[in-house]
């Protein structure tokens, strides 16, 4: 009996391929295949996202991870959605710097609105990474890289 009064369970599928963010970290050089295939699952993935009312907020390369290939197809599941959030006239500030969109980092009150859009430029920044192996925000420390990110700095040199 796996239950207990004092204990909680969680169990998770295993997710053998290990997360984009390592292979980034590991200078892995993605072939134009592999990026073109990653690209087309996560948007496939927040369009069915997005037409449930459902934005993610938090989009970068920790929260996607590659399975196991299967029939010759990579399977990219987006996690981490306890940062969802469904469509609401109030929006908070959620998300990772050097990821998120100058609408979401630049948040100034209870009252500002944004949308599943928000995804998308997150999004742009994980195809830059994809295909320069860098970040479009190349500060070194979090504080540069947070106030490039606010001021949308984008350096697009590759």
């Amino acid at each position: 009996n796996i239950l207990s009064e004092n204990s909680l369970y969680i169990i998770f599928e295993l997710l053998a391929g290990g997360q984009l963010y390592d292979k980034v970290k590991a200078k892995y050089k993605f072939k134009p295949q592999q990026t073109k295939a990653i690209m087309h699952g996560i948007l496939k993935g927040l369009r069915e996202m997005h037409s449930k009312g459902i934005m993610h907020r938090d989009l970068n390369l920790k929260i996607y991870c590659l399975e196991n290939k299967i029939n010759g197809i990579v399977l990219l599941l987006i996690l981490d959605l306890l940062s969802f959030v469904i469509f609401s006239p109030i929006c908070l500030f959620i998300g990772t710097p050097g990821y998120v969109a100058p609408e979401v980092i630049n948040i100034k009150d209870m009252k500002t609105k944004y949308s599943s859009i928000c995804d998308i430029y997150s999004l742009g920044l994980i195809f830059h990474i994809l295909l320069f192996g860098k970040s479009a925000f190349p500060g070194t420390t979090y504080n540069e890289v947070l106030s490039q990110n606010r001021a949308a700095n984008v350096d697009l040199s590759g």
